[in-house]
């Protein structure tokens, strides 16, 4: 069963050859709101859908500078109330209790849109606790070429209001914080929804039966390198997390506490943090298949050849268990994951985030180790779909363990941002 935003809305690849999604029930990421006798069998607690004349007041906005833009709790516990969950795990979960089953629930627009939470979660964080990121200016070295200039949130209806000049104009510190304190409200209110879903796996008596995954699809910058939103190489935007429950094999000690107990923010704070076992290795979201596979207990599919247009079933990421048992100090220093993103020129311009592929020129491949990050930007052909690496534009070389943040780059390129100060 799919729910939500599983799948990105539209075609990735012009309908020229996604496998057909195989889910027995398949609800989109913003349904309108299902009617109580229809609500059997659906997810409620990661869905929302805006009322129009909601939508068409607070549709762009960026962050949330008044009470007028928060959704009233009362509104939000009537679209999200655990009461729904309960009801769809005891319609799904608890008729495959013996049966194999799988149930992937996405969020729509958690970080995008405007904020979707009770003023309560926004209390959670005085703005005058939160402070800038830690790094809020376009690194000198920085090649033009991989600079993002968020186009996206320039689009945003409070955004434009501040005329702020393209495309390094900063947005103002004060504002900055606005948008970073609605960032941090949603993601707990998301966190709040998903520790209600878990803790239904208790109450069913499930948690000891069932492989929990978390993942994202993207990172998000908040002004770090003086970029917001997604469209670059840095690891604010490539890294996600990426979070695994496995009965009897990430558990870490035996407790007579529930496996995922809710925990109220609003009643423990949040610097409750439960134990947990953490390694320090690049991996892959294209290994989560044969990873999942594989802590199934399935015979995990052969590698994709190339070209594998007519191969049936394959793979083309390696499964990641070998690390649940890993030493956490044992060295991964030769482990690479691998990343990319285009760009339609050499200097940023208003489709530079989002081109469209027959404007791509330039395409930025990137390779991270735990050691370094090294990007090189080289000359793109959208036609036949090649890069051509002896036409390299530009090149970023960052070493992570003295330069966390990737501020100082340690390859020359003749057009690099101090070039235009």
């Amino acid at each position: 069963m799919s729910v939500g935003k599983v799948f990105h809305p539209g075609s990735s690849d012009s309908q020229r050859g996604a496998y057909p999604m195989r889910f027995s029930c398949f609800l989109r990421a913003q349904p309108a709101i299902i009617k109580p006798e229809n609500q059997q069998g659906f997810l409620g607690i990661f869905l929302y859908h805006k009322p129009k004349e909601e939508k068409s007041a607070r549709k762009t906005r960026q962050q949330c500078p008044s009470e007028s833009c928060v959704l009233s709790g009362k509104l939000v516990q009537s679209i999200h109330p655990k009461e729904h969950s309960i009801r769809l795990h005891n319609g799904i979960l608890y008729q495959g209790r013996e049966l194999s089953s799988w149930l992937s629930g996405g969020v729509c627009a958690s970080h995008l849109t405007v904020p979707q939470f009770g003023k309560e979660f926004l209390n959670l964080y005085p703005i005058e606790n939160v402070t800038l990121a830690p790094d809020p200016y376009i690194p000198k070295k920085l090649p033009l070429v991989a600079y993002n200039p968020w186009t996206d949130i320039r689009k945003r209806e409070d955004v434009q209001a501040l005329n702020i000049s393209f495309p390094f104009g900063p947005i103002p510190k004060h504002f900055q914080l606005l948008i970073r304190q609605s960032y941090y409200a949603s993601v707990s209110y998301l966190d709040t929804q998903i520790g209600k879903l878990l803790s239904t796996l208790n109450n069913l008596e499930l948690s000891n039966n069932t492989i929990v995954v978390f993942i994202s699809d993207h990172g998000w910058s908040l002004g770090e390198h003086g970029e917001w939103a997604k469209y670059s190489n840095f690891d604010v935007t490539t890294r996600v997390p990426l979070m695994f429950y496995v009965p009897g094999v990430t558990s870490i000690q035996q407790s007579k506490e529930p496996t995922f107990e809710y925990i109220d923010p609003f009643k423990h704070g949040l610097s409750n943090k439960l134990p947990g076992i953490s390694r320090d290795v690049p991996v892959e979201l294209v290994s989560l298949f044969s990873t999942i596979v594989e802590l199934a207990k399935l015979p995990v599919p052969p590698d994709c050849p190339t070209p594998s247009f007519h191969v049936e079933l394959c793979t083309e990421g390696q499964s990641i268990v070998q690390y649940f048992d890993m030493p956490k100090e044992e060295n991964n220093s030769d482990v690479a994951a691998f990343s990319s993103y285009p760009r339609p020129s050499d200097t940023p311009q208003w489709n530079s985030d989002l081109p469209d592929l027959k404007d791509i020129r330039v395409m930025g491949y990137s390779k991270r180790t735990v050691d370094y990050r090294y990007t090189v930007w080289v000359g793109y052909n959208p036609v036949t779909f090649e890069a051509n690496f002896t036409d390299i534009h530009a090149q970023e070389l960052y070493l992570v363990k003295s330069d966390p943040n990737q501020d100082d780059n340690l390859l020359n390129n003749s057009l690099r941002y101090e070039s235009y100060l």
